[in-house]
């Protein structure tokens, strides 16, 4: 819709008792109870929409529309953003979306450290298996053609992507344990550039993973510096979440002074048990930063457990080189044993993953690529070992080796208080940190289960159940203060002029389903969901409309 169709459109709907003609609304949501993602009040309020974008909130009925839908019961709210999710090649695999579409996801932002541009033949060599797995053809090397790629493919919501150091240190360097020469750094600096003028949101780090943690400060920042100068956001995760926490956020906190821009800390928790009932401290670093000029936020995800590549307990040394040296490593038994003493006595210099796995007592197998090994799904390391006779970490070796380091993990380190504290914060947005699933198809597989219920968790459990935070407050966390963060122009609030991304919920029974058992279970109680002004969820049915949009960043130079 144009901007003077916009405003005539806007102009109508408030057209009182003068006689006036009323517009005819493509969708027109009556007595609901809104709540416009600002953090208001809620009020009860019927929603017009015409064509993608909201066009009156009030009194509406009575006006034509050419669907009507009775949200009675119901809150209408933003569609959520979700701050930090993994469907960039999950989505041209499959394009239902089921997972997150259900949990009235509109928007996810994705590319951890990692991310589809620019891509390379080395790049895209450690996944290789997998895409061939899914039949997956990678036929773009930069972020416009991936974006052309998107589109063409078809997205139930809207998805905007980070450039990652992890990716332009990979495509200059490889996984070299080295830093780059100047002339290497320039050429990353030189890529993020590039990425910036073609939509990327800002830089991101995975500093807790090979070859990320090989990377230092200097290097970050001068990439940083390079997304600061497109209006872009530093978004990270920490080089530690356990023991060195504070001296990680140090690390991003100086980034962003040094670069002059936003930081985003990515899923902010606290691994092992050292470091439980300690949030609070960890929230007031943020704040205390704040006071000084820098512009620190974070995200959580409202599980006491985590997710990520099984491979990412061995030491970050024993990664150099990618996986393929990682796996010969493995076999070569005077390195496999240093490997193991590494593991029962980290250093306590290490602040990779390696370092805060917490014992393998607590690590959970959740999905192989090599389908011989599905036994192991949902089993302990532990359980696998005691049932094979081996030890434990002889049985985590093995099982890398066999699968080729693309087994997935889940690592139970988190304390319920921790969570609940960073959820029921009304500056810690959320973010599933998981891709796009479905119960079905090539993406049916065991995963974690924020991945079907980051969303519906926080307002059945913490809203509703535990009243740990307002409805308000949350429905803010999962839209309007995320869209503000990711500088997303027109979306994330219930008001006329911005894109109809809608999640329309029953406050009374929206709940998660999904558990570590059943982790494809579909999540309860949201009824409707509009992406761009169309039905990705009709009263709780998915629809064939892929109505989603690559979302461009600041910098974004149109071709």
């Amino acid at each position: 819709m144009s901007r003077r169709a916009l405003a005539i459109a806007l102009l109508a709907a408030v057209a009182g008792p003068l006689g006036q003609a009323r517009p005819e609304y493509d969708v027109l949501l009556v007595g609901g109870t809104v709540v416009d993602g600002t953090g208001g009040p809620a009020r009860r309020a019927d929603v017009g929409v015409s064509g993608d974008r909201i066009t009156a909130i009030g009194d509406l009925r009575g006006a034509p529309a050419r669907r009507v839908v009775d949200a009675g019961g119901l809150v209408v709210a933003p569609g959520f953003i979700d701050m930090l999710g993994w469907s960039e090649t999950n989505i041209l695999v499959d394009n239902r979306g089921v997972s997150k579409v259900t949990q009235g996801v509109t928007t996810e932002i994705t590319g951890e450290g990692w991310s589809v541009a620019p891509a390379s033949a080395y790049t895209l060599r450690d996944d290789s298996a997998q895409y061939a797995a899914w039949g997956l053809v990678v036929d773009w090397r930069d972020l416009d053609g991936y974006f052309r790629r998107l589109e063409r493919s078809g997205t139930p919501f809207n998805i905007g992507t980070y450039v990652g150091a992890t990716q332009v240190r990979r495509y200059v360097i490889g996984d070299a344990r080295r830093a780059p020469s100047a002339v290497e750094l320039g050429r990353m600096e030189a890529l993020v550039d590039t990425a910036m003028m073609q939509g990327a949101m800002g830089l991101s780090t995975s500093l807790g993973y090979a070859p990320a943690v090989y990377a230092g400060t200097r290097e970050i920042l001068a990439l940083a510096r390079v997304a600061a100068r497109h209006g872009g956001v530093y978004a990270t995760h920490l080089r530690s979440e356990g023991p060195q926490i504070r001296r990680a956020l140090a690390e991003a906190f100086a980034v962003g002074r040094g670069a002059g821009i936003p930081v985003e800390v990515w899923h902010l928790k606290l691994s092992g048990r050292r470091q439980w009932g300690q949030m609070r401290s960890i929230l007031a670093m943020f704040d205390s930063v704040r006071a000084t000029g820098v512009r620190a936020w974070a995200n959580s995800y409202p599980y006491t457990a985590s997710a990520n590549d099984l491979a990412s307990i061995i030491p970050a040394w024993a990664h150099a080189g990618g996986k393929d040296s990682l796996l010969a490593r493995l076999r070569d038994p005077a390195t496999r044993s240093r490997i193991r003493r590494e593991m029962i006595r980290p250093n306590p210099r290490d602040a990779s993953s390696a370092s805060e796995a917490v014992g393998l007592r607590s690590v959970v197998v959740l999905a192989v690529l090599d389908s011989s090994l599905r036994r192991y799904q949902g089993r302990r390391i532990t359980e696998i070992a005691a049932a094979e006779g081996k030890d434990p970490y002889e049985a985590l070796f093995d099982l890398l080796i066999a699968d080729r380091a693309n087994t997935g993990r889940a690592t139970f380190s988190m304390s319920e208080q921790d969570v609940r504290l960073a959820v029921s914060t009304p500056w810690v947005a959320v973010g599933s940190d998981f891709g796009a699933r479905a119960p079905d198809g090539p993406l049916a597989q065991p995963g974690h289960p924020r991945g079907y219920g980051t969303f519906p968790r926080v307002l059945g459990r913490y809203v509703r159940e535990e009243r740990a935070l307002s409805l308000e407050t949350a429905v803010r966390k999962m839209s309007g203060l995320a869209a503000e963060r990711m500088g997303l122009r027109d979306r994330g609030l219930v008001r006329p002029g911005y894109y109809a991304d809608l999640a329309v919920f029953d406050p009374g029974t929206v709940r998660d389903r999904a558990t570590f058992e059943s982790s494809s279970a579909i999540s309860e109680g949201i009824r409707y969901v509009l992406v761009n002004g169309r039905f990705t969820l009709d009263d709780g049915r998915l629809t064939s409309e892929r109505p989603g949009r690559a979302l461009r960043g600041p910098g974004w130079r149109a071709p």
